[in-house]
């Protein structure tokens, strides 16, 4: 247990930030994992900006911050049971109590909960859809929670929360290697879900004439029960599915694609997936629900379109933008120095006792 502020110096001008993160995967994840390479990002951000992070996760340490694990091993196998969220909730405010920060960042479900007993104003960031039973969750918690939304679609679908801000996710931009020229093929990447539309990315692919690569996330029951009943029987000529690919797979693929293929069914929130691609210069070709026109610049990183049968003609348009404005996009709106800033401001206004809810017009954050 950290006990003393000596052991967490701080230096000149910068913050201490307890950072708790989901259980589920290392950071950074080795694979699949958008909340976890996003928290690998705001440390190295945090750190380079003069910042004392002390993180809180499972599995072994991967970033500059001081390391607190709740799990040896990551539980990744269990992700979506409530025990491991709860005993990681638990470990983490045992281990954190006598820590003295300046402000708490708790990406974590069940962490929150602690929020009125910490001596330092909480924050949360909405990773997810937020509305149902989440919503009320939140609700239920109050004042004594802060929250961050990922986009301004996110955000204006629950108005009435508490929330302090809208900061867009990041990657570190120079990670991923950029390719202006491309492959024929598109493809599909991400956690195999109807939500997702891996099915009706390779019906777009076919109708477009494309071969088409799947790489994505197949461990939970349901994801196998959904990749069973529409993705398989789609598989053949023009279509493969070549496994869950780690980061540098990953890399490798969204930047040999012509295009990554976004037809989602639901209204995401962000969509870490996308920015990954542009980085790389590979435009976006997706359907315009939730954030995508917050990220996708129609006409210059991608194509926005709002009805399935409008993606075939997209992806036939890829070969005319320019891999350049797609590289050159991401750096100015969705590179981690970005983000790294946003959540910096609202981090000094907590911590200087102004964590009000301001209107989503005047935080002052990256809205689009």
């Amino acid at each position: 247990m950290l006990s003393t502020n000596d052991e967490v110096p701080r230096r000149t001008g910068g913050m201490r930030i307890l950072m708790i993160a989901p259980p589920w995967y290392e950071i950074p994840p080795g694979g699949y994992g958008g909340i976890e390479a996003m928290l690998a990002a705001l440390v190295g951000g945090l750190s380079r900006r003069g910042h004392e992070v002390v993180l809180v996760g499972a599995g072994r340490p991967g970033t500059s911050a001081r390391f607190l694990p709740t799990y040896d091993l990551a539980p990744s196998e269990r992700i979506g049971q409530a025990m491991p969220e709860l005993l990681h909730a638990a470990k983490a405010h045992r281990m954190t109590a006598e820590l003295e920060v300046d402000v708490v960042h708790d990406h974590s479900m069940a962490g929150p909960l602690t929020a009125a007993v910490r001596s330092a104003p909480t924050l949360a960031t909405c990773h997810g859809e937020v509305e149902g039973e989440l919503a009320e969750y939140y609700r239920a918690i109050g004042g004594d929670l802060s929250l961050v939304a990922i986009s301004g679609a996110q955000r204006r679908a629950v108005p009435d929360l508490n929330w302090v801000g809208t900061v867009h996710n990041a990657v570190e931009t120079g990670s991923f290697p950029f390719r202006a020229d491309k492959q024929d093929w598109v493809l599909w990447l991400g956690r195999f879900s109807h939500t997702k539309g891996a099915h009706t990315a390779i019906d777009v692919a076919r109708a477009a004439g494309r071969r088409i690569l799947l790489a994505g996330k197949l461990v939970e029951q349901h994801e196998k029960d959904y990749f069973d009943e529409y993705v398989r029987p789609r598989l053949g000529p023009g279509a493969e599915y070549v496994g869950q690919a780690g980061d540098t797979r990953k890399r490798e693929l969204l930047a040999a694609a012509s295009c990554l293929l976004f037809p989602i069914a639901w209204d995401e929130p962000f969509g870490m997936v996308m920015i990954e691609a542009m980085a790389c210069g590979t435009p976006v070709v997706a359907l315009g629900r939730g954030a995508v026109p917050e990220v996708v610049v129609d006409g210059l990183t991608g194509f926005v379109r709002f009805e399935e049968d409008e993606l075939p003609a997209a992806v036939d348009a890829v070969g005319g933008l320019d891999p350049h404005a797609c590289r050159s996009h991401v750096w100015r709106k969705f590179d981690v120095e970005v983000m790294t800033e946003g959540y910096e401001r609202i981090y000094r206004r907590m911590a200087a006792g102004r964590g009000l809810r301001l209107p989503a017009a005047a935080d002052g954050l990256m809205l689009g």
